[in-house]
């Protein structure tokens, strides 16, 4: 029986299929790659046993499912795109010459969005540095180390939630060496947390919220990096205020109040100079921006929570860690934290 699926994945496979502490790995075979295809309507009972999810089997929340109404296909729909196809035969058919030029931009255009055969853009095989990443991570470190996953199958509970650059060359698990499980990370342009608002930033909201209330984390670090084009492109924002990119600037102006604060102190300094305070500065402001957010000021209150602010200079390898101190006075209220912050830097 033919079948309209095509084979493009791959899977890696070997006779250690259960992740236990008692398995001997020493008798394991030759881990093999091997090309596999999924259907979704598949219920043979031969079907493999999906990998276990390293989030709780049970629903931390519990929420109806949308309905999705597909759009109804009507005749109308149908006379209105063969009405089109016959004007444009129609005009095609009066004007040679905007025939050939069609059929010739036609072809341009298909040339242009095919994918080249053997999958490579501009020579580099994506799929071929993939796949021997992943047979490495199996050999080394998943295959090594089964109990850890072992444990990992069952759920997560990091201690850490990390706010950090989505710059290639600063992945806080690789400079700061977590290990699966132990970090909670969120990537995003120059490591900025945005002020609590349930509609501008509800993904950055929905991540707090789920680390600190669900996850129970410990520990929230905002890491900030040397070199950031993040920061660099905030320095630049004219005082107008003018913008000229869709996204990046709007986002990057969370900072404003850091590149305020660093222009009014060192205002005739050099521009890399100024970039690269703001850069720690910037840091500062999403601590603050933390305070926001009601769960993690009761986390601060009832010491369940820490708040740590750190940068990673990686042109001369250094890394600095502050904290952040606060007392409530018996005549203030939770609301009014944000106003008795002491920096340590």
């Amino acid at each position: 029986m033919s079948t309209a699926a095509s084979i493009h994945s791959w899977c890696l496979t070997s006779t250690s299929t259960t992740v236990s502490p008692s398995n001997s790995l020493k008798n394991n075979k030759p881990t093999t790659l091997r090309p596999c295809a999924r259907l979704g309507s598949s219920s043979s009972p031969s079907s493999p046993t999906p990998p276990p999810s390293l989030i709780q089997n049970k629903p931390v929340f519990a929420a109806p499912s949308p309905i999705i109404n597909p759009t109804t296909w009507n005749e109308d729909m149908g006379k209105d795109y063969e009405e089109a196809i016959a004007s444009l035969q129609k005009l095609l058919n009066e004007n040679g010459e905007l025939k050939t030029t069609a059929a010739s931009k036609v072809e341009q255009i298909t040339a242009e969005l095919q994918t080249p055969a053997d999958g490579k853009i501009g020579g580099y095989d994506a799929v071929e540095r993939m796949k021997t990443g992943f047979v490495k991570f199996k050999k080394e470190k998943y295959e090594t180390n089964p109990a850890l996953y072992a444990e990992l199958s069952k759920g997560q509970s990091p201690k850490f939630m990390v706010f950090a650059c989505g710059d290639s060359r600063v992945c806080p698990s690789h400079v700061l060496d977590f290990q699966p499980g132990e970090a909670f990370v969120i990537r995003n342009v120059a490591n900025l947390v945005p002020p609590y608002d349930q509609t501008k930033y509800a993904g950055t909201g929905s991540a707090i919220e789920f680390a600190v209330l669900h996850l129970k984390v410990s520990y929230i670090v905002v890491i900030g990096h040397s070199a950031c084009g993040g920061i660099k492109g905030l320095m630049s924002i004219p005082d107008d205020g003018a913008t000229s990119t869709d996204f990046i600037e709007d986002w990057v102006k969370i900072g404003l109040p850091a590149k305020n604060k660093v222009k009014s102190s060192l205002g005739s300094a050099p521009f890399s100079e100024l970039c690269g305070c703001c850069e720690k500065e910037a840091v500062n402001t999403s601590l603050g921006n933390l305070l926001t957010y009601p769960y993690v000021r009761d986390g601060l209150v009832n010491k369940t929570l820490a708040l740590k602010g750190g940068y990673y200079d990686f042109v001369n390898g250094t890394f600095e860690l502050w904290g952040l101190d606060f007392g409530l006075s018996p005549s203030v209220s939770v609301k009014d934290v944000a106003t008795i912050l002491h920096w340590k830097l």
